[in-house]
């Protein structure tokens, strides 16, 4: 199977850069200075909160592996499944030549991973109902995988702006206290100025929101995103493996590649499917029903004639 990995996944990187790009340049256009938005406190009650909350919910290897998860989203994958469908035919074509038996050679020549998991198994395996099984739960188990992965940064986009309101409640708690507390002497009240005391106290109050501003961004522009994109991929992948499966239990049936061709180009999007020099049988591209009809008459006509 030919998936391209080990490029950037520049549709990441653009989000991230043009999301903290808008927001930067309206705050600027607004007329705010970008260091009102910078609060060490409230930045540790949102990141320190998501992530204590998050290691309370899941088991501590999960959160440990956040990084690697991380530098996965980066990451640039591009599921070939036309060309993992060429491959499966060529691997139907030379085992309804020569024998399941004859895939055994080709497997020091194949990349490791699922698919030539599965070829060792069906070459081993005599029946389609236990081969199916046995791919199957591989695939569960590569999902369930997946799905931790996901759960991690969706918790944490669910915990954040939690922990932004919470800060926020506790700065206006402490803001309240601090103008409402102490004794005031007369020399104090002649002097004090109630304007400055009401511009003290929206100063705070803007302070405060900070850790709501906090959690909301951290929130929507990263956990949340984040978790999208792994769900996506796991989506595609899983779609990529299932067309393998199908593939497999397939060359184990020896099933005619033109027939099994058809089967597996249901899985893919049309615009793909509907593309007929994409997919080649004995140098012959064949895309359509009428050309598998028209080569199983062929064949019963030759088997007639024989007889």
């Amino acid at each position: 199977m030919d998936n391209k990995k080990g490029t950037t996944d520049l549709g990441t990187l653009i989000g991230f850069l043009a999301g903290i790009s808008i927001i930067v340049i309206g705050v600027l256009q607004s007329g705010g200075k970008l260091f009102w938005f910078f609060n060490f406190n409230s930045l540790l009650i949102v990141v320190g909160g998501t992530f204590a909350a998050t290691m309370v919910n899941l088991p501590l290897k999960a959160v440990g592996n956040l990084f690697n998860i991380l530098k996965n989203v980066f990451k640039g994958e591009d599921y070939n499944y036309v060309g993992t469908i060429n491959e499966i035919v060529e691997k139907a074509q030379k085992a309804r030549k020569n024998g399941l038996l004859s895939l055994e050679k080709e497997l020091p020549n194949m990349r490791e991973g699922f698919f030539k998991n599965g070829i060792e198994l069906a070459i081993n395996e005599r029946e389609s109902s236990r081969l199916r099984t046995f791919l199957n739960l591989e695939m569960n188990n590569i999902h369930n995988r997946h799905i931790a992965g996901q759960e991690l940064f969706l918790y944490m986009g669910s915990y954040a702006p939690a922990f932004g309101m919470l800060g926020t409640v506790l700065g206006l708690i402490v803001m309240m206290n601090n103008f409402a507390g102490g004794e005031i002497t007369t020399a104090m009240a002649t002097s004090y100025d109630i304007a400055d005391r009401f511009a003290e106290l929206l100063s705070g109050m803007g302070l405060a929101l900070i850790t709501t501003f906090y959690g909301v961004f951290m929130a929507n522009m990263i956990f949340l995103p984040i978790g999208g994109k792994l769900k996506r991929r796991s989506e595609n992948e899983m779609m990529l493996k299932s067309i393998v499966v199908e593939g497999i239990i397939s060359i184990h049936a020896r099933e005619h590649p033109i027939l099994i061709k058809e089967k597996l180009l249901t899985f893919v999007p049309a615009y793909v499917r509907y593309k007929p020099e994409d997919i080649v049988i004995e140098d012959k591209p064949q895309s359509s029903l009428s050309a598998v009809k028209e080569k199983l008459e062929e064949e019963k006509e030759n088997k007639d004639e024989e007889g």
